[in-house]
């Protein structure tokens, strides 16, 4: 998978997998990312896409959150997920995107757990993939947590 242009957090072909992995058409996708590949992916599904940070996340629970990370939020991690919580419909996801070796995995979901958010996966993105019988250095260049909201009853309630 492709590495993300400089200053986008992740690649087109990131947010395709990101979209169609763990959303349905007719969806709510909220997009916390820099850069535009939801917004070309979205188009069959309904989405707070960019401006959702000057506007806020809406009032309809969401199937995907979408965040780079850190987030430019003053409110701390344990908060931010805390919103995302609330944000989402039951059983729906986060997918934070963090640039290889700059943060820690484990910080991220310490706080998204003390949140109420669970953890339900890390994908590891390279741009080389490994090739039979060969020995191949991985260019890993994204960290991705899907952290899944498993607190009953809870989207949309702000």
């Amino acid at each position: 998978m492709p590495a993300p242009h400089q200053g986008d957090t992740m690649s087109n072909a990131m947010g395709v997998r990101l979209v169609h992995n763990l959303t349905h058409p007719g969806e709510l996708i909220i997009d916390l990312a820099d850069g535009p590949q939801l917004a070309v992916i979205a188009a069959s599904r309904r989405s707070h896409l960019q401006a959702a940070r000057q506007t806020g996340w809406g009032r309809e629970p969401a199937r995907l959150i979408v965040t780079g990370w850190p987030v430019d939020s003053p409110a701390s991690a344990v908060e931010f997920f805390g919103r995302c919580r609330d944000a989402l419909l039951p059983g729906s996801c986060v997918a934070v995107l963090l640039s290889h070796d700059v943060t820690a995995p484990v910080d991220v979901i310490i706080a998204a757990k003390e949140a109420g958010l669970s953890y339900l996966q890390h994908i590891v993105a390279a741009d080389q993939p490994p090739r039979r019988d060969q020995q191949t250095l991985l260019d890993i260049h994204t960290d991705v947590l899907i952290l899944r909201n498993s607190t009953p009853g809870s989207g949309g309630g702000r």
